[in-house]
């Protein structure tokens, strides 16, 4: 097992570094201010493209270090003018310049950064403006383009903005940020590897510049073309009450948490500084800054985690660009996406979920990976997130997540207390998460939905039998539920309970569940079971979504019906129905009752099958494919039946008939699928 008996000096590998930290500082003439930008502040591409370089390959491509290596001396000129100046000189002088960028307060921001050269400011400041130079070059794409590329590397390798602003002009920028090859400061920061006092100052600098620089020549582009600049709007983090499994940070929380730090060694130690500066700004309720800062450092922490449970200490640097470009490799550093994964890229079980748990790594999904989440390091560093409006309820589920791995993953000689009552309640909310967002979890956020519905048919109103037999032409007599129908549900009850012990260990009693208030008890009482969701094999993840749209159908139902229950029975009361209507509304009332039985019933049906699904493996045998073709055939069922109840429908007749067919394809299938034999009258 690896283990880091020695500090770790830097988490770059030593060409990054090299690159990086002292390429372009290599004393050579460094070119006359004027020549770069004019006294009236406009940026001189041809005197900065002047120092790009291409290699003598077939491709004729970038020769990225010898670019970096001449740039460099071009971004010190930048960097002392750019300190030369004051606030306001900056802001008149380039102010007008960033709107394009829709966000020109983020890069005064980083202008004051690089003035007070405050430790973590810099390359906080440097995170940001990369996110929103991303975002706003994503937006002049899609001026001329169609779908904007989701990497920054190929946004700025396109046509489309090659076109726009000249493709010089985009090749001056992959050299920073375009490349694992270039200088890649976003990624490298992004990702967690670069120290506070690794990036020099002088990068932040000629990015400042450079935006500015592409906002003089998208004017002339705008002018010339006719065109107009739209922004799309920011992701919106809709998800907090989802996430929320940690008590809230609060003062104490933060004393922990401080504590905790100097003394855990998930912490990189020449990362310190970035963990204590997130835990200030959360105190300051910046709680955007907090996060960005506490991001890359989770990742860093995790990865140097995953190195030492996978003893694989070469992966916590970056990769060797030589390395890479040799052996034609796609892992140029080991990201959240590989440390979370069931795998090693060679094919070797990846011991960190173990080593984590499944609870705080369905956390880490949740937050991070999948879809239907808020996958917060992916919206929060392309851009997409508004800065200014950023919740404090992420920031504090953030820090809580934190102070879980400081604790979870420590495993170095100084203890770490658990008396803080504060530190204790973070440490237990984590034992008992089930996934939120995963498919499963989304299933069963919809049957909880479905069950709360149902519950409420109990209050729907409705006239008295005499009420409704005081009408002219209200002589109606509706279907009822029968013997025949009786027994058929109940034996699907008697079937489903059956096929639920093969999955569930505790013993029940068929007959106790033949009461539709039972089944929904019942329903409540399986949706609290624990499914583990990491990694659910192809069918499972088929078997589900199936699920969730049967759930999602049966919930439009319920909710149609009892609106127009509701709805008629004001129209009632009023006595503006008309003679069909009444008869219509009579027999909608005929059917509540038999409707509510069925879509109780299929409620449970989801659950029991939601359950057995877990214990599927990959498989394509002909009972898989006939499984399948069943839940469709009920989906089908449940679609009919939204259109039949729907407002502009109302073919209650029709639906009576038709959830009649349902239930014996449902037994029949039950019956020859799972050997359970549903005795019933037919």
């Amino acid at each position: 097992m690896a283990i880091y008996n020695k500090p770790i000096k830097t988490c770059l590998s030593a060409e990054v570094h090299h690159m990086v930290c002292r390429l372009g500082l290599i004393e050579l003439n460094s070119p006359e201010l004027e020549h770069i930008v004019t006294v009236s502040g406009e940026i001189c591409w041809e005197a900065i493209t002047f120092y790009l370089r291409t290699s003598n390959t077939e491709e004729h491509d970038l020769d990225y270090v010898e670019s970096v290596r001449l740039l460099g001396p071009v971004c010190k000129t930048v960097h002392v003018y750019l300190l030369s100046l004051n606030t306001q000189q900056f802001n008149n002088q380039y102010g007008l310049w960033f709107k394009w960028t829709n966000n020109t307060e983020l890069f005064a921001e980083a202008f004051e950064a690089i003035r007070n050269s405050q430790y973590t400011a810099v390359p906080l400041s440097l995170m940001k403006l990369t996110a929103c130079l991303e975002r706003a070059l994503g937006d002049v794409f899609l001026m001329v383009g169609n779908e904007c590329p989701f990497l920054l590397r190929d946004l700025l390798a396109s046509q489309e903005l090659a076109a726009i602003f000249g493709q010089n002009v985009m090749n001056v920028l992959r050299v920073f940020l375009g490349s694992p090859q270039s200088l890649n400061l976003r990624n490298i920061l992004w990702h967690g590897f670069a120290a506070p006092p690794e990036i020099p100052p002088m990068y932040t600098s000629m990015l400042l510049l450079l935006t500015a620089g592409l906002g003089q020549k998208l004017k002339d582009v705008l002018a010339c073309r006719n065109l107009s600049l739209l922004h799309r709007p920011y992701f919106k983090l809709t998800q907090l009450k989802e996430l929320a499994v940690f008590p809230d940070i609060n003062e104490e929380a933060i004393a922990a948490a401080e504590d905790i730090i100097e003394k855990s060694d998930f912490v990189v130690e020449i990362m310190l500084p970035y963990w204590k500066d997130a835990l200030a700004a959360y105190k300051d309720q910046r709680y955007a800054d907090c996060t960005i800062l506490l991001l890359p450092q989770l990742e860093m922490g995790l990865r140097k985690f995953f190195t030492i449970v996978n003893n694989c200490p070469n992966r916590l640097l970056t990769a060797e660009i030589i390395f890479v470009l040799l052996f034609q490799s796609t892992t140029l550093y080991t990201t959240f996406d590989e440390i979370l994964a069931k795998y090693l890229d060679n094919g070797v079980i990846n011991h960190l979920p173990t080593a984590l748990g499944n609870p705080i790594m369905e956390i880490l999904w949740d937050l991070l990976n999948h879809q239907e989440g808020p996958r917060l390091r992916d919206h929060l560093s392309h851009g997409e997130i508004d800065l200014k409006l950023f919740p404090r309820e992420m920031a504090s589920h953030l820090v809580a997540l934190a102070v879980v791995l400081l604790h979870h993953c420590h495993r170095g000689a100084n203890g770490i207390s658990l008396e803080s009552e504060c530190l204790k309640t973070i440490m237990c909310s984590t034992h008992s998460y089930c996934s939120r967002f995963h498919p499963v979890g989304k299933l069963k956020q919809k049957l909880r939905c479905c069950l709360e519905s149902l519950q409420k048919w109990g209050e729907m109103p409705r006239p008295t039998l005499e009420q409704a037999f005081d009408r002219p032409g209200s002589d109606y007599s509706g279907p009822t539920i029968q013997t025949v129908h009786q027994s058929l549900m109940e034996g699907l009850v008697s079937a489903l309970i059956n096929r639920l012990q093969m999955v569930y260990d505790e013993d029940l009693d068929p007959l106790h569940y033949l009461l539709a208030e039972e089944q929904l008890h019942l329903v409540a009482k399986l949706l609290t079971n624990r499914i583990c969701t990491l990694y659910c094999p192809r069918v499972v993840l088929e078997v589900v979504s199936l699920l969730r749209k049967i759930a999602s159908q049966c919930l439009t139902v319920s909710q149609q019906i009892m609106h127009g229950v509701v709805s008629r029975h004001q129209q009632w009361l009023s006595k503006s129905l008309r003679s069909r209507q009444r008869q219509n509304y009579l027999r909608m009332l005929g059917s509540i009752q038999y409707l509510h039985h069925i879509f109780i019933l299929l409620t449970l049906l989801v659950t029991v099958e939601l359950l057995n699904a877990q214990t599927m493996k990959d498989d394509a045998s002909s009972e898989y494919h006939c499984y399948l073709k069943f839940l469709k055939s009920v989906l089908q069922y449940t679609e009919n039946m939204v259109t039949y109840t729907s407002p502009d429908k109302n073919k209650w007749n029709e639906s009576w008939d038709l959830s009649e067919k349902m239930l014996l394809k449902v037994k029949k299938f039950y019956n020859k699928w799972y050997n359970i034999t549903v005795d019933c009258a037919t």
